[in-house]
Parts: C-alpha cells; sequence; structure tokens
C-alpha cells in the first residue's frame, strides 16, 4: 500500500510527460499569453508535487543506508533537480548568462531571509523562545560565507574578466577548491561531528563508537525499490525542465518581466518541498531539523551546483556571469552578517524572524524595481 501510495506522483509526473510528447510541439509552435500561462502553472505544480515525492525517496533512503551515504543521496537528489533546470534554460536561450547567478543568489535570499525569517517569526510566536544546536549553524556558516563570496562577489573584482565572469584557469581552480571544501564538510557532518547536526536534548554520540556503528540490515528488495521510485520521480523532472525552460523563456521576454525572475522560478521549484518541511519541523518545535533543511540546502547549493555549471559552461562554451550586481552584493553581504548574529545564540526569538522577513521583502522590491 505504501509503494501504491509513493507511486502517485511519478505516475502523474509522466502522464504530463506523455501529454507533451505527444502535443507539445503543437503546443509550444502556437503558444500564446492564455496558453502560455495555463501551461507553466501546470508544469510548474506538476514539477514541485513531483520533487516532493523526490525528497520523500531520498529521505526513505537516508534512513535506511545510514551516513555518510544517506546524506549524499538525499543531497545529490537535490542538485540534480537544480542543474537540471539550470542547464535546460541555459542551453534552450542564448541570452541566459546570468540565470545560475541569479538562481543561486535567490536561493540564498528565499531561504536564508523568506523560509528562515517565516519560520522564526512563526515559531517566535507559537513557542516564544526556541533552541537549537548552535556548533551545527555555526559550521553551516563557516561553510556558506566563503563559498558564497568566491562564487558570487570575487569574480566582480578579479582582473582577468571584467564582466563578472571566471577565466577557464579560475574555473577549474575555484569549482576544485568548492568540491574540496564541501567534501570536507560533508566528511566532518557524517562522520566525527555529527554530534553538531542534532538537536541540543538528543542523545549525544560518542565520537569513539562512530567507526564501529553500522545502519540496520537492510533489505535489498526494498532498497532497489526505492531507488527505482527516486529514479521514477526524477526522470520526468528532467523531461519536463526543457518545456517549462521555453515557456519561462517566452514569458519573460513577452512580458518584459526582469531577467532575475527566471532564477526566482527555479529556486522555489528546487527548494519548495524542502521549504515546507522546514516550517513544519519549526511549528512543532524541531528548529535544528529546520536549520540542517535550510543551511544545508544552501550549502549544496554553493558546493556542487557552482562547479557543475561552471563544467557545462566549459564544456559548451556558454557564457556563464556570477558576480552580482552592486545592490546584491549589498543584500548578499547584509544577509551574511545577519544570520551570522541569528546564529550566534543558542535561542530564538519572533525578532529574528520579523529582520530577515524584512530583507526578504526589500530583495523582491529590488527584483521588479532596481
Amino acid at each position: 500500500m505504501q509503494i501504491l501510495k509513493s507511486s502517485l506522483r511519478p505516475l502523474i509526473g509522466w502522464l504530463t510527460v506523455a501529454a507533451f510528447v505527444l502535443f507539445g510541439s503543437g503546443w509550444m509552435s502556437g503558444i500564446g499569453h492564455a496558453s502560455g500561462l495555463a501551461m507553466f502553472v501546470w508544469l510548474f505544480l506538476v514539477i514541485v508535487y513531483v520533487a516532493f515525492g523526490v525528497v520523500h525517496e531520498a529521505e526513505t533512503l537516508a534512513d535506511m543506508l545510514g551516513e555518510p551515504l544517506g546524506t549524499l543521496v538525499l543531497t545529490l537528489s537535490i542538485v540534480v533537480i537544480e542543474v537540471v533546470l539550470i542547464s535546460a534554460v541555459m542551453l534552450g536561450s542564448h541570452d541566459n548568462a546570468t540565470l545560475a547567478r541569479d538562481t543561486m543568489y535567490s536561493v540564498l535570499m528565499i531561504v536564508l531571509n523568506g523560509v528562515v525569517g517565516l519560520g522564526l517569526l512563526m515559531g517566535g510566536i507559537r513557542h516564544y523562545e526556541q533552541t537549537y544546536n548552535l556548533k551545527g549553524a555555526t559550521a553551516y556558516l563557516s561553510v556558506i560565507i566563503p563559498l558564497t563570496i568566491i562564487a558570487l562577489v570575487l569574480p566582480d573584482f578579479t582582473k582577468s574578466t571584467h564582466d563578472g565572469s571566471l577565466s577557464p584557469p579560475q574555473a577549474i581552480m575555484f569549482s576544485l577548491l568548492t568540491i574540496g571544501l564541501y567534501g570536507v564538510f560533508l566528511w566532518l557532518q557524517t562522520g566525527r561531528h555529527q554530534g553538531y547536526f542534532v538537536a541540543p536534548d538528543a542523545q549525544p554520540i560518542d565520537p569513539k563508537e562512530m567507526a564501529h556503528h553500522r545502519p540496520v540490515a537492510i533489505d535489498k528488495k526494498t532498497l532497489l525499490v526505492h531507488f527505482g521510485l527516486l529514479l521514477v520521480n526524477i526522470l520526468p523532472i528532467v523531461i519536463l525542465s526543457k518545456s517549462l525552460a521555453k515557456i519561462l523563456d517566452y514569458g519573460i521576454a513577452q512580458t518584459g518581466a526582469p531577467a532575475a525572475l527566471g532564477g526566482i522560478v527555479i529556486a522555489t521549484l528546487v527548494f519548495a518541498p524542502e521549504g515546507i518541511s522546514a516550517l513544519i519541523a519549526i511549528r512543532a518545535d524541531r528548529l535544528t531539523r529546520a536549520i540542517n533543511l535550510c543551511l544545508g540546502a544552501v550549502t549544496s547549493t554553493l558546493g556542487l551546483t557552482v562547479p557543475a555549471v561552471l563544467a557545462i559552461s566549459l564544456y559548451t562554451g556558454r557564457p556563464v556571469l556570477l558576480g552580482l550586481e552592486p545592490t546584491g552584493i549589498v543584500m548578499l553581504v547584509s544577509t551574511l552578517l545577519l544570520s551570522s548574529i541569528t546564529f550566534s545564540n543558542s535561542r530564538t526569538t519572533m525578532l529574528e524572524g520579523a529582520v530577515h522577513l524584512s530583507l526578504f521583502v526589500v530583495f523582491l522590491v529590488l527584483v521588479f524595481s532596481p
């Protein structure tokens, strides 16, 4: 019954794929304002719905496999969706050099200001004060801050290029550095410092016992079924991303909307399941889990999406501009500084949430009125 219930999401996804394979070319050739909006809403809702299935199956596999394979499966599943959506839009249009930058910047703003702000405000109203594992949040920020500066700020100040891009040697070295730093963080998170990422009142983990820790016996048939369901959920998103990219590109061009809106749409698609899960966790007074979801999503975006996008750029020759505009740099630095202050104390209140939400509103205003 559980397997049949889990099959509903991919079934809807594959039915949508079949509809676009059979009739998509005709729909695209005669696309108009009303039909384009209808298809966009349809694809957006289907992809978000199927993405919930990806997260569910990845979390199930994470519980079955234990660490570190479980964390890798969950992280890579979300990053695959993000990279596929960015790549589809990049390759489908010749004028999307800033899409990767806009998407990563939007993820940072939506997560660190929007979701964190709403969550802390909601949690403060409901629980007055909430506690979390300070060491884990500090570890996340210690990786997020340098990776953010390297990816989105430094390209504006290098002398090799003058348009916010990276030269090939810089792209290769920064990609290796980013992957290496993220790998070290992942190793510490799933190894000797695993206790940093559990609730403060949870049973402490003895580092000496970590080497002897093994997950419970795994039913191989069940494991293969969930791996199959994971792939069945991811594939329709991969296939539908090309159609969504065309509609999104058409809509932005026809309406004159800011190009950054494409990055916001992709960031929302990618993070919607985890964002909703984080808000549910905060409502249940599980702030540590919510922080792991939010800051973990930002860390994986910077640690894995940046190298993937730069690799696509080097392979295809498509330019990728990573350096932010001056207003974006101001907002980014303000967000990182505010996050460092918010997560410098093991207790949070609704005040921190209100301040983060204020920055998120400023971000939205600047998108449509730079």
